[in-house]
């Protein structure tokens, strides 16, 4: 199943393109030129989330963004699991077929241990690691635990897939305000209907059942990527992806970090301070 729908260029002045994974055509697009960076995208959004950074760096960057299977503009394969190990092949697959060499990883809410995952064997090749409000371990607090139980109820799951609950209350919830009429259909309209949000629903469980590959991170990502040089960027108003409980892990993580603090931006830190953020990665990675 392919998404029917065309961004407006006026809010997306990007050239679609397409790889035929192993699984299904992924859609992305490849701005710019010069250094790159591989922006990864969170859930239940897509490579729109990154449109304001990538007009702001592809005069001086190689710009990439993805749309994993099930979300954006990519297929949905009736014959995928959309679970985050498979998402984190076939980025890996993205990265081999564009011969990514020497580049910059950004990873957003789930795309931070989909991209990741991507990269831990494939370490060699990587510059350096930006992440915003994400993490790459299994969530523990108790908060989170009742959360990933209610996610799975069938009542939550038919509210996922059959209401678009990710889109149209988490969140509009917190962008509904800020974005315009048709910047909010560019999030609903890549998820129009029950069958186009299965990667959704599966997403929804994963905050439990991916625990062993996010386990295996917390392990891997020390060990391979820990003299990576980073740059986080912070929401610190996030209620999900909390400052004081996630930053101090990632300093500890790396030996080469900074971290720039969005003091105003909630989760979503791409819609809230795109220039702030497109700012730090210039400044870091130059």
């Amino acid at each position: 199943m392919l998404i029917d729908f065309v961004p407006d260029k006026s809010l997306f002045p990007f050239e679609s393109r397409w790889f035929d994974s192993s699984v299904g055509r992924v859609h992305y697009i490849d701005e710019g030129s010069g250094p790159t960076i591989l922006f990864c995208h969170g859930v239940p959004t897509w490579s729109f989330l990154y449109r304001h950074i990538i007009k702001e760096l592809r005069h001086r960057y190689r710009c990439i963004a993805v749309d994993y299977l099930g979300f954006g503009l990519s297929e949905r394969p009736a014959d995928f699991g959309y679970t985050v190990a498979e998402h984190t092949s076939i980025l890996g697959e993205l990265i081999d077929h564009l011969q990514l060499d020497g580049f910059v990883l950004m990873g957003h809410d789930w795309g931070g241990p989909i991209g990741l995952g991507a990269v831990t064997s494939r370490a060699d090749r990587v510059r350096g690691i930006v992440l915003g409000n994400t993490l790459f371990w299994p969530l523990e607090a108790r908060a989170n635990r009742a959360f990933s139980m209610i996610m799975r109820t069938r009542p939550m799951q038919r509210r996922v897939i059959e209401q678009n609950f990710l889109v149209e209350r988490v969140l509009l919830s917190e962008l509904g305000r800020k974005l315009s009429a048709a910047e909010i259909d560019h999030y609903r309209m890549v998820q129009p209907t029950a069958e186009a949000r299965r990667g959704l629903g599966v997403i929804a469980r994963q905050i439990r059942d991916a625990s062993p590959l996010l386990d295996q991170l917390s392990r891997d990502v020390p060990a391979i990527l820990g003299d990576k040089p980073t740059l986080l960027v912070w929401g610190m108003r996030d209620m999900v992806y909390r400052p004081k409980a996630h930053i101090p892990r990632m300093r500890a993580t790396f030996t080469d970090v900074e971290v720039v603090e969005l003091p105003r931006a909630q989760q979503f830190i791409q819609e809230h301070a795109p220039d702030a953020i497109a700012e730090a990665i210039a400044k870091r990675f130059p």
